[in-house]
């Protein structure tokens, strides 16, 4: 049975014999949902690369102490895939969020294309992010991540034009192009997914302009919130990290 995985802040110097605290919602959650136990065993990690599993010693309302038994440290996966991810009508943004985390991306970037459906502004948008960072969280620890992907702030079309462009290969996708996915995946791509209404011609031709190339998946037509799934499964495949 797979331990249940919780985020701490830091595992920086935690050493085999320490107690680390949970406390917090996080440890609410664990012990007021899940109801863990002492004696217990559960999976730490501070999404930036540490795990340390050990046993539930005490449990408290919001507050769970282990005493880890062991640590290790993983080093940041390669390729790192950055996806420029416009924004989907709905909840379609968090499902986007969820499987992308699970397919193991490294930074989400929602951008707010020209013909997206979804409006992120003032106070909605604070909650949209808010919302992308918790799915994010959350598919994380289900997927057993040691490194948590960086979910940015709501990038317009020259910031994410500028990623490309710093970008040894950035792919875009669009149903109209004729070259597929290159086989050749170098260590860092960036991935733009276009909005519902499909990619205005100006934004094309500035991610051109950039230095991307523009591809298809196939003949069929993805939704915005897997299409990027789809298209990093298939980088991926292409890679030692599935080899």
């Amino acid at each position: 049975m797979s331990l249940h995985v919780h985020l701490v802040p830091t595992l920086a110097d935690v050493a085999v014999g320490a107690t680390v605290v949970v406390d917090g919602a996080e440890a609410h959650h664990a012990v007021a949902v899940r109801r863990l136990a002492v004696g217990e065993r559960v999976l730490l990690t501070d999404g930036a690369g540490r795990l340390a599993e050990g046993e539930v010693t005490a449990t408290g309302k919001a507050r769970l102490d282990v005493e880890v038994r062991e640590v290790s440290a993983v080093p940041e996966p390669v390729p790192h895939v950055v996806v420029v991810q416009a924004l989907p009508k709905g909840d379609r943004g968090e499902l986007a969020v969820e499987v992308l985390t699970e397919i193991g991306v490294a930074r989400i970037v929602p951008w707010a294309a020209a013909r997206s459906v979804a409006v992120w502004r003032g106070e909605r948008a604070d909650k949209s992010l808010a919302r992308w960072r918790a799915t994010a969280r959350e598919a994380a620890k289900q997927s057993r991540r040691a490194w948590f992907p960086e979910v940015s702030p709501l990038a317009s079309t020259a910031e994410a034009v500028r990623l490309v462009a710093e970008a040894p290969l950035a792919l875009v996708l669009h149903e109209e192009a004729a070259a597929p996915l290159p086989t050749d995946v170098p260590d860092r791509v960036v991935l733009v997914v276009g909005p519902e209404g499909g990619l205005a011609p100006e934004e094309l031709a500035a991610f051109e302009e950039a230095g991307a190339r523009t591809v298809r998946l196939g003949s069929e037509v993805l939704r915005t919130s897997t299409a990027g799934l789809a298209a990093v499964s298939a980088l991926l495949s292409r890679t030692p990290r599935w080899g």
